[in-house]
């Protein structure tokens, strides 16, 4: 690898090897000769003739077919070099490898035919790789909210206390927004539609020439070239490219799964500052070059760097989008070949980071129970008053006095820095008739977590099975981190 030049740290550092191939010349430029083929394959079978002799042959075919992946790109450098066009100098390569096909490659069609239709088909592949790791991390997501469904924990709002939940009840907000992205995703990717070939401005002029103006061939070529491409339709009317708004809602998507990831990751920032959470540290790692003994939460911080620039990205095809004008533009593509393929490398690189952490996610009950335990006597203040009144107490006199001595307690923790007494403040005081034996049974923190387990199991059951279920095929899948 050249040093001496500037290299994407999404290919060096954070996207997979299966996302970057589906964005590599390679598969670019050998869908293009898949959508020659598809186009002449379908000129020959809807009769393309002149003078009563068919223009396109099956050896035409055959001939183009056996080309398929052996490139010649260096025939293509060269001739772009002389004539200043793309899809040109792959057709010149294309044509000097079959010699017989030569003069019938991409005949009909303009630029865009190869461009955006092959754009799409990218598009449609990189969202299927999303999509697997997706499931997955929701599936492991699901584990662990399965194994923790009943730990107790501090809840926050405003990141203060709050009334308390579970650990694995924290983990079904996570988890939801993964399966709202995946809702998205699935929907925005059954509207995909090919370009089809529909000619420099969307009228199929073209075709209205080859086919001699039969209406009836000239409606075949779409639908045919959709079924050879895998696709089930291209879209209905457009000028010479598809709306860009197609990769606005496919980026848009993108950003809501860098949006969820964000939030996760940034609660568990949080959680390893309170030592209740912590992501996993490899026996080997360096936390500081300064402070040896560190143990930085840099995956759930690298996931939210890379999420923010996605969020950020998908800003760019709906830029695209209004700008362009009439039947086309040409400044949508130079920011093309920067959004679209470096969204999908940055979000690829973010989901084997969430998978990596989730999967490794270590959870520490007695600090958790330690936190909890520090502030349960505030929240479980309102069962000591009841509890206070059924020994004979009078509710209004004792919710003031439980408000004095709770004041006093607070001063203790937060001026002071003493431990949370209020326990024994309660019990010291006569008018609420309770031991401090009494008033500790009825701080055990699963009576104060509601239906969270429930609530989980049912979430669980109702919401995640039937997804996993439906994707056994795609999990158990490994992220593999590489720095």
């Amino acid at each position: 690898m050249s040093q001496d030049r500037y290299t994407s740290p999404l290919s060096q550092r954070y996207a997979s090897k299966e996302m970057q191939y589906i964005f590599s010349q390679d598969m670019k430029f050998s869908t293009w000769r898949k959508l020659w083929i598809a186009l002449a394959e379908t000129e020959m079978e809807l009769g393309l003739a002149e003078n009563g002799r068919p223009v396109i042959t099956q050896e035409m075919i055959d001939e183009m077919k056996e080309h398929i992946y052996d490139i010649n790109y260096d025939v293509a450098v060269a001739r772009e070099k002389e004539v200043r066009h793309d899809v040109m100098s792959h057709v010149y390569a294309f044509g000097q490898q079959c010699p017989k096909a030569a003069g019938i490659i991409h005949l009909g069609a303009t630029s865009c035919y190869v461009g955006d239709n092959t754009d799409v088909i990218v598009m449609n592949e990189a969202l299927k790789l999303v999509r697997k790791k997706l499931v997955n991390v929701i599936a492991e997501l699901s584990r662990f909210a399965d194994e923790y469904k009943d730990l107790p924990t501090l809840a926050f709002t405003h990141f203060q206390p709050a009334q308390p939940t579970t650990v694995g009840k924290r983990a079904t907000l996570w988890l939801n927004e993964f399966v709202m992205d995946l809702e998205d995703l699935d929907y925005v990717q059954s509207t995909l539609k090919l370009l089809g070939s529909k000619g420099t401005t969307g009228t199929q002029a073209s075709f209205k020439e080859l086919f001699d103006g039969n209406d009836e061939i000239i409606d075949q070529i779409d639908p045919k070239i959709a079924e050879k491409m895998g696709f089930k339709a291209c879209v209905p009317v457009s000028g010479q490219t598809y709306s860009r708004k197609y990769d606005t809602r496919v980026l848009n998507v993108l950003a809501g799964i860098a949006a969820s990831a964000h939030k996760m990751s940034n609660d568990i920032r949080l959680l390893q500052h309170l030592k209740e959470v912590e992501e996993p540290f490899e026996k080997n790692q360096i936390g500081s070059s300064a402070m040896a003994y560190k143990r930085n939460p840099m995956r759930s911080e690298r996931i939210g760097s890379l999420a923010r620039f996605v969020m950020v990205d998908a800003m760019n095809p709906a830029m695209t989008s209004a700008e362009q004008w009439f039947e086309r533009t040409l400044d949508d593509s130079a920011n093309k070949r920067l959004s679209v393929p470096e969204g999908f490398l940055a979000i690829d690189g973010i989901l084997d980071l969430c998978l990596n952490v989730v999967d490794g996610l270590v959870v520490y009950p007695k600090v958790i129970t330690r936190h909890f335990m520090a502030e349960i006597p505030f929240m479980a203040t309102e069962n000591i008053m009841m509890d206070a009144v059924k020994k004979g107490g009078n509710r209004q006199e004792l919710h003031e006095r439980i408000r004095q001595l709770s004041m006093e307690a607070g001063a203790n923790v937060k001026v002071e820095g003493k431990d949370n007494n209020l326990v024994d403040l309660i019990a010291a005081d006569p008018s609420f008739g309770l031991t401090k034996e009494e008033i500790e049974a009825t701080l055990k923190p699963e009576l104060y977590v509601g239906r969270a387990p429930v609530q989980v199991e049912v979430y669980l059951r109702d919401v995640i099975s039937p997804i996993l279920d439906a994707n056994k095929d795609i999990l158990g899948i490994d992220a593999d981190i590489r720095v």
